[in-house]
Parts: structure tokens; sequence; C-alpha cells
């Protein structure tokens, strides 16, 4: 799989999460796809972690700290805010991404 393929699923504002539909992520390549939607949105990677079904990262969009998610189950990666600050930045990524992805 050289280049993961994503979709805009939803973007829930209240709960501070953006979620994206990523079809043929699985255990093996779930990493491969959470790297390459920090680099389509030019985020940088702080910290990892990796559970049974499902890995956590740490990373920093915008000087604003985000924890992105994947869990293969569902075939899902989602970006939600740790704190009060990140609402605008998941707002803009919405709009953005749903550009990029078509």
């Amino acid at each position: 799989m050289d280049n993961p393929t994503f979709r805009l699923s939803h973007h829930d504002s209240e709960a501070g999460r953006l979620v994206l539909a990523a079809d043929a992520l699985d255990f093996d390549n779930a990493e491969q796809h959470l790297m390459a939607f920090c680099q389509l949105i030019d985020a940088k990677v702080a910290e990892k972690q990796t559970d049974a079904d499902l890995l956590s990262w740490l990373i920093d969009f915008e000087g604003v700290p985000f924890m992105l998610r994947a869990e293969h189950y569902s075939a899902s990666v989602w970006l939600e805010r740790l704190g009060a600050e990140g609402d605008e930045e998941l707002a803009f990524l919405n709009i953005w991404l749903s550009k990029q992805l078509g």
C-alpha cells in the first residue's frame, strides 16, 4: 500500500473530533495510515502508543496538541482535541480536507 486513502466521515464540534474513514486500514498498516495523515496536514508527531486494537499518537498541528487515533476494527482514523484549544483548527481541517479528499 503506497498511498493510504481517506474519506472524511464527520466532524463532531461538540466532542472536538474529526473522523475519517480509511477502508484499507488494518492492524499491519495502521501506522502507515497515521504517518500519511500527519504528512497530509503537516503535523509533527510527539509521542506514539500502540495497544491491541488502537494506535494513539500525540501530535502538534499549528502549535496545538491533538490526539490522533486509528482503529482497524472500525477502519477509522480520528483527530481529537485535548483541551479547550483546537476547535478552530478542526473546523479548518474539516473544510480543507473535504476539498483535498474530494
